[in-house]
């Protein structure tokens, strides 16, 4: 029988935050987060690509099944690039708003808004295409993909929002036609498509409500 020889440890350097401490920093970090909002008014200024590279890092850190980690982000700031990528997902979108969303979906987000065109992918500065990496010739067999980019995301939505950024989960359907636009392989397979700015002066947003607490909190 071979045996199982463990990975190599490091220690934990992690400090003990005192209750109260930990209280002001977490109340903290949700009073920040509570402010964010999905932005589709987006300001043409440049955004540092020092703030876009510490952001993605920040993603790059979230756990993944067996330590995959089975992400790409793809950074996209070339305006003929974004102009291509607008128009091949504004046909999409067309054809999903005109023939394939049900009814029961478009009723869904009349409250938001939206429809088929996205002038946001050309305004924003900055489009982060977040890729799932999935099993092939360069990269290991991942697991819980979609659970482990998820959180990345999630990461990502709130560094780039403690800089002062705006940002949008987009996710055209279908989005294969982004492998083309961003020049990836196969086995990578678009994840959510992120506008990445500052709003807008006159940006505005839809007037919506978010579930309390008590609604999403079950103590057992």
């Amino acid at each position: 029988m071979t045996e199982v020889v463990p990975d190599r440890t490091v220690p934990l350097l992690r400090r003990r935050v005192p209750p109260e401490e930990a209280v002001r920093a977490v109340r903290s970090f949700t009073d920040v987060m509570a402010t964010r909002r999905s932005v589709r008014d987006f300001s043409p200024e440049p955004v540092p690509d020092q703030v876009i590279e510490t952001a993605i890092r920040a993603a790059a850190s979230a756990p993944s099944g067996a330590n995959v980690q089975p992400w790409r982000f793809v950074v996209i700031t070339d305006p003929a690039r974004k102009r291509r990528l607008r128009l091949v997902a504004e046909a999409e979108e067309r054809e999903f708003y005109t023939r394939r969303a049900s009814p029961e979906w478009l009723r869904a987000i009349t409250p938001i808004g939206t429809d088929w065109r996205k002038p946001f992918l050309e305004t924003a500065p900055v489009l982060i295409v977040v890729f799932e990496v999935h099993q092939g010739p360069h990269s290991p067999k991942p697991y819980y993909v979609k659970e482990s980019v998820g959180i990345a995301v999630g990461l990502l939505i709130a560094a780039l929002h403690h800089a002062g950024l705006a940002t949008l989960t987009h996710t055209p359907s279908p989005m294969r036609f982004l492998n083309e636009i961003c020049e990836r392989p196969p086995e990578e397979r678009p994840n959510v498509l992120m506008p990445v700015g500052y709003p807008a002066p006159d940006a505005r947003v839809p007037d919506l409500v978010r579930k309390p607490l008590s609604e999403v909190m079950v103590r057992c």
